[in-house]
């Protein structure tokens, strides 16, 4: 059974809209190929960070959520290190959700 991950992407605003969705296409391929499937690929747009990150002030946020093997995230974090773009990333394992029957 797979679980649910979360992974937050902070990519450099200097890729324009065509260049981060073909990362997150990528790798949502890379999820595809391993096994997985994308629930939710949630794009928050070019926002002014907290503080610099590698001399940029902006970032472009993709929220992405699937459910995908626990040995095979490895693999898509090691895609997501070596691509060009990517200032940042975190990765989260989901809660899965239980059904609570009411009396």
């Amino acid at each position: 059974m797979n679980a649910t991950y979360e992974t937050l992407l902070l990519l450099s605003p200097e890729l324009g809209s065509e260049g981060s969705k073909e990362l997150v296409e990528t790798l949502s391929g890379i999820i595809d190929r391993d096994g997985g499937q994308v629930v939710e690929n949630d794009d928050w747009g070019i926002k002014e960070l907290a503080y610099p990150v590698r001399k940029q002030t902006r970032g472009h946020y993709v929220r992405l959520e699937y459910s995908l093997p626990a040995d095979k995230v490895a693999e898509l974090e090691r895609n997501i290190r070596n691509a060009d773009g990517i200032f940042k990333f975190l990765t989260v394992k989901l809660e899965q959700k239980t059904e609570s029957k009411e009396s």
